[in-house]
């Protein structure tokens, strides 16, 4: 049966060499501090047990399997579109040997550098990832890669996403949990110094002052600070679901949300972005969806189009980049059990692109890791685009990818 892993292989490589087009493709070096698991696809589930270990090991008839995705999921998420981008290479030289954990967050800085969390070398999210770490969750990079600043050790205790704001200041959104640490939002002067807390140090709730595991902070033109409030109780009828909105001076302002499926309600709220109208893009997760806020939280549309939303980036031409880490489904080629509950049946993992203003996908970077996917994240989880038009992905698997844009 070893015979299909070749076949499959150039097939694979034949259709993505034609989807992509001709011409000369730039890259960058293949560097970068890539984790264990980073080119895993995710095959090993945390506790190094081997999940799946030959994806291409067709055990049904021929002509019955592999089943293949469609060209849309059932939901509206296109599988197949151009893809004006190289191959993503590892990206981000870490010091002293250290290797990439777990990222779910980076972001563009006003000055086009890279800002990227890391939990510490570890595997996984919330929890207490960087609670005992001597290393820095926080760094600064140029866009070639290179390590320009770090901070942060000993005050997060497992960071979920970076926001940096016009002026440089830099919020993470801490949604690990231990005694009198995490459930706050953290903001830091562009020299690293902590400035400004939000929610109560190591308590979850429901309140005005609380956070339950909040996932990424947006900032307004005018300084107003939303907060996604929370990762916990995703899919259940526990945690957190709705946005809360502050001043530039951390007052609350207003909040919205529920769990459910409803418009205005949520479950899993993930990621959320600004467009340059001051409309606030929600990542809303375990609902397979975007959901569209104008400022004062009225609800203005829901989108399927974009997948299962892990991460958003909006830039300044209003071009929305969403990473879809999750899209799977119950259904396996390999006969074996059933390999994870549904979530976005029939849907691609990648990075869908498209306007903010029209909602229509244009562009589609697709995840390289073979379908069926397993259960947990693979490819990029959080977005960021520089100057130049290159995306960054970081990933859960423990790495930071570039993908060159090709000239025009």
């Amino acid at each position: 049966m070893r015979k299909y892993r070749t076949s499959y292989f150039w097939l694979f490589c034949a259709l993505l060499f034609f989807s992509v087009g001709v011409g000369q493709i730039e890259t960058v070096a293949q560097t970068g501090s890539p984790g264990p698991w980073a080119d895993s696809c995710g095959l090993n589930d945390p506790a190094g047990q081997t999940i799946v270990e030959d994806p291409f090991e067709i055990i049904y008839p021929d002509g019955q399997y592999p089943i293949n995705l469609p060209a849309v999921s059932l939901l509206g998420a296109p599988n197949i579109l151009p893809n004006p981008y190289g191959e993503g290479q590892h990206w981000g030289e870490l010091p002293d040997d250290r290797q990439w954990g777990s990222t779910a967050g980076i972001t563009t800085g006003p000055d086009n550098t890279i800002w990227v969390i890391d939990r510490c070398g570890a595997r996984g999210a919330g929890g207490t990832l960087c609670l005992e770490s001597d290393l820095d969750p926080i760094l600064q990079f140029d866009t070639e890669g290179k390590l320009l600043k770090s901070f942060g050790r000993g005050m997060i205790v497992s960071p979920h996403k970076i926001t940096v704001d016009p002026l440089g200041n830099v919020w993470i959104a801490d949604n690990g949990v231990a005694p009198g640490r995490g459930h706050q939002v953290l903001k830091f002067n562009p020299s690293g110094e902590l400035v400004m807390t939000l929610g109560v140090a190591g308590v979850a709730g429901t309140g005005p002052d609380h956070f339950d595991a909040p996932t990424e902070v947006a900032i307004a033109g005018n300084g107003d600070i939303y907060v996604a409030d929370g990762h916990s109780g995703g899919s259940g009828a526990t945690g957190n679901a709705r946005i809360m909105k502050f001043d530039a001076a951390g007052n609350l302002i207003t909040s919205w949300g529920r769990k459910g499926m409803g418009p205005g309600e949520f479950d899993e709220i993930h990621t959320i972005e600004l467009d340059s109208r001051g409309w606030l893009f929600v990542g809303d997760r375990q609902n397979n969806r975007i959901q569209v806020f104008d400022a004062d939280g009225r609800f203005v549309d829901q989108w399927f189009q974009f997948g299962r939303p892990s991460g958003i980036h909006i830039d300044k031409n209003d071009m929305m980049y969403v990473a879809d880490s999750e899209s799977r489904d119950a259904r396996t080629n390999i006969g074996r059990p059933l390999m994870d509950r549904r979530y976005n049946l029939g849907a691609r993992r990648g990075i869908r692109i498209g306007s903010t203003h029209d909602g229509i996908v244009r562009h589609f970077i697709p995840d390289p890791c073979p379908y069926p996917y397993p259960g947990i994240s693979s490819m990029a989880e959080g977005l960021a685009v520089d100057s130049d038009g290159h995306v960054y992905g970081a990933e859960w698997l423990g790495t930071v990818r570039k993908y060159i844009k090709r000239p025009q």
